[in-house]
């Protein structure tokens, strides 16, 4: 069943007023047919205290999904107001790796309350996940796969999957392990249902895998999903033994979370895992305040420079109506670039190895981008500026700031790239050397390129 927007604004509208009326039949029969996510959302939607209505008139199975969709807020309310019993069914439906990442976001008297329903094994592998560092392959893989002994034949494994499969996470591929849990290569359904079935698993795997380690970063593996289009991958330890497998919806929320993560401390914000609606006034301070803080100081130094040369600036006052023009000019070319370069290296497109080759090719970038926005401002300034507006400007005047453009485009360029590529080799997150932290600098590069062309051409 497909609804466009308006549909499901329309349906939100009946299901309040099904609930309103306590027709809860009705309101069953206008969602048991739509997608977990699109349930949550209509949920989300609705007045917070029908929420629990609408959870408990869902089947089981179709309850849990819908659960792993829910925002946290919600989880978090629900299992509240779940009784035990209501919040083991939750639990024994969850797949592993979503019951992890739910607990992750919880506080700690929910957590205990959670683990304390699981049962056993299941609080087992909890546990052991939640070991693993946070960013880590380990902490996002799920222990619910099919591994097959080498030595088991077709006729065997596929017995094997019609007992154990209802409760993986995935059958697409299974993998194949020797009696020590080494992982030795993996199995296709589709190789299983159109082998022989005498045939064994070593005979008919495919032994030229790909796999990560449990200590690997979670956003290099999930790289590897977008690189080799994988579904699943298997997690091995440092003995190569198959402990879990990381699934592709588990990549895609790293990528997505990643990304965000980025575009956030790009902006100079402070990463937050919450959406923006459910992230209250004073935490979206919180998050922005320490950049913005920063920021305005290391703004100082643009003020200190201007300062110092107040008498070049008395004596043409001309020149400070292009400051402006100069700075963002250069913050602009400095973002540019170091956009650039921040996408390559998160795409492992590029390492330390390759920056005197960014180097190399944005300098060219910065002398052609230069010189043209010199010669075009050139023009500005005689046709427009001079002749329109009546500016003093005259063509020493429009040489200092064509030069100072040209010098400040390419040492923005130099910076811009630059400097994400080392913020890498030093550990660092190289989005962080984005947008405000890079132009701040270029800032007072340009300020410096100016003032030195003015006193040596105009002689102040």
């Amino acid at each position: 069943m497909t609804y466009q927007k308006e549909s499901f604004e329309n349906l939100i509208e009946r299901m309040e007023a099904f609930l309103n009326e306590k027709k809860y039949v009705e309101a069953r029969k206008n969602i048991i047919d739509l997608e977990p996510v699109d349930i949550a959302y209509i949920m989300e939607s609705l007045p917070e205290d029908t929420i629990p209505v609408v959870f408990r008139l869902l089947p089981k199975e179709l309850a849990a999904e819908v659960f792993v969709e829910l925002d946290t807020d919600s989880q978090e309310s629900l299992i509240k107001g779940f009784s035990r019993a209501e919040l083991k069914e939750v639990i024994d439906e969850l797949y592993l790796d979503d019951a992890v990442d739910i607990i992750e976001e919880m506080p700690a008297n929910v957590v205990k309350r959670i683990l304390a329903t699981a049962d056993p094994d299941t609080r087992r592998d909890i546990n052991n996940i939640l070991q693993y560092p946070e960013d880590s392959t380990g902490s996002i893989m799920t222990t619910e796969y099919i591994d097959l002994k080498s030595h088991l034949t077709v006729q065997d494994a596929l017995k094997k999957v019609r007992r154990v499969g209802q409760d993986m996470e995935t059958i697409n591929v299974m993998y194949v392990v020797d009696k020590d849990r080494h992982l030795l290569g993996y199995v296709s359904i589709r190789t299983l249902l159109l082998a022989e079935e005498d045939q064994t698993m070593a005979e008919i795997m495919d032994d030229t895998i790909i796999s990560a380690s449990t200590l690997d970063d979670q956003e290099e593996t999930a790289r590897k999903f977008e690189k080799y289009d994988f579904l699943t991958m298997p997690v091995v330890d440092k003995e190569n033994r198959l402990v879990g497998i990381v699934t592709i919806d588990d990549a895609l929320d790293v990528l997505m979370e990643e990304t965000t993560e980025d575009i956030e401390k790009m902006a100079a914000i402070t990463p937050t895992y919450k959406t923006y609606l459910n992230t209250g006034i004073f935490e979206t301070v919180k998050s922005r305040i320490p950049w913005l803080l920063l920021l305005m100081v290391s703004a100082t130094f643009t003020g200190q420079i201007i300062s110092s040369f107040e008498d070049a600036l008395a004596a043409v006052t001309v020149l400070n109506a292009y400051i402006p023009m100069l700075m963002d000019t250069g913050g602009n070319c400095g973002s540019q670039a170091s956009v650039t370069v921040i996408r390559g290296i998160s795409l492992n497109e590029i390492t330390i190895k390759d920056l005197f080759k960014v180097i190399w090719k944005e300098m060219r970038v910065a002398v052609i981008v230069g010189c043209i926005l010199a010669a075009c401002n050139f023009v500005k300034l005689m046709l427009v500026d001079k002749l329109l507006f009546h500016n003093p400007i005259t063509l020493t005047v429009a040489l200092v700031i064509c030069l100072t453009l040209i010098f400040t485009v390419f040492a923005a360029k130099l910076v811009g790239c630059a400097l994400p590529i080392l913020a890498k080799t030093l550990g660092f997150d190289p989005a962080v050397m984005a947008s405000p932290f890079i132009t701040t600098i270029v800032d007072a590069i340009s300020l410096l390129i100016y003032f030195q062309f003015a006193k040596f051409l105009l002689h102040l």
